[in-house]
């Protein structure tokens, strides 16, 4: 037997998510709703409702829910009290106090409540975090992110931050497995919106390892790629490609006299290894499946998510202050940032 599911929202995320829904198994799309109407043509042969309400009287068990973010709370509420597992496009809300009412909504529920952290399921991603559970790198030292490219039209409720700089916080603390401990940010405003279009944030983690994430919509060039530098040399993890690259510290001597008086590493093999590169979307709602159907899963809480968005305010805080704002110390974590 499939779980029945419904999509609320079949804007730019809202019809890859129709697309999957129709391809994994134990799944049957069953509804779609959203009061704009079927505007990328995704619905097929079901028709387009005009409310939530709609949807959840149709009969489902579980949802995605890909609306603009100040829709968000709302609709999980309303699914968390229609008794509906819920999968909800990030940032989880559009502030922390709302994704925390969604949090405590769903665990008191017993609902299985994700959020949307696609980049946790990018084969690149998900390599790099293997290799450095394993100690692939030794002690690891630093975690730089570049997110820059166009600005994206279907975006108008937030900011860089918490569109884009969610995925690299989110991402960066999975894979390093430590909750942030502090930020400091600086923001620009060059595109005449009321968000920020640019955002540069530096931070430790509380495990001590540096981070740095150069965030923005101003470039021309769009760019996705994840530094992870430790003792044993480096990894780079090219999210737009699925592609992870391993550059060793070198072992053979340098005669160069200029760059032998550098007290440094030198350089050594480099390595592009040879991944499955599934889809992160479908490996995402696959998890979504398997949690709801009370599965091992690696899906993203809602806990998670709020944990994230947390450390997201943080750096918009300290953009404002012009000072480094620390993160409440509540131990590490195996699987995202914490408030």
């Amino acid at each position: 037997m499939s779980l029945r599911a419904g999509l609320l929202g079949v804007g730019m995320m809202g019809r890859h998510h129709a697309r999957v829904l129709r391809e994994i198994e134990g799944v049957d799309l069953v509804a779609i709703a959203d009061p704009a109407g079927d505007t990328h043509g995704v619905a097929g042969s079901l028709p387009i409702l005009p409310s939530l309400k709609d949807l959840i009287a149709v009969g489902v068990d579980m949802a995605i829910v890909a609306v603009p973010t100040r829709f968000h709370e709302e609709a999980a509420l309303e699914l968390a009290d229609a008794d509906v597992h819920a999968f909800v496009e990030k940032p989880i809300a559009e502030r922390v106090d709302g994704g925390v009412r969604m949090a405590e909504a769903f665990a008191k529920a017993g609902l299985v409540g994700a959020v949307g952290h696609i980049e946790r399921f990018n084969p690149a991603i998900q390599e790099l975090r293997r290799r450095l559970t394993e100690g692939a790198l030794g002690a690891v030292y630093q975690i730089q992110t570049r997110r820059q490219g166009p600005f994206p039209a279907r975006i108008a409720d937030v900011g860089v931050a918490k569109d884009l700089a969610s995925h690299d916080i989110d991402l960066t603390s999975w894979a390093a497995q430590s909750p942030y401990a502090s930020v400091f940010a600086q923001t620009t405003y060059k595109s005449g919106r009321d968000h920020e279009d640019m955002i540069a944030v530096t931070g430790r983690l509380a495990n001590g390892v540096i981070v740095n994430h150069l965030v923005n919509w101003l470039s021309p060039m769009k760019e996705r790629v994840t530094i992870v530098t430790g003792e044993r040399g480096a990894f780079v993890a090219d999210t737009s490609t699925g592609d992870l690259t391993h550059y060793a510290n070198g072992t053979i001597p340098l005669e160069w006299e200029s760059i032998s008086s550098f007290r440094g590493v030198s350089e050594g093999d480099v390595t592009r290894f040879a991944i499955p590169k599934r889809e992160p979307l479908r490996v995402e709602l696959e998890a979504f499946r398997d949690a709801v159907l009370g599965r091992p899963s690696d899906v993203v809480t809602m806990e998670q998510g709020v944990a994230t968005l947390a450390v997201v305010e943080a750096a918009l805080e300290s953009s404002r202050s012009g000072e480094f704002v620390s993160l409440p110390d509540l131990g590490t974590a195996d699987s995202g940032a914490r408030p």
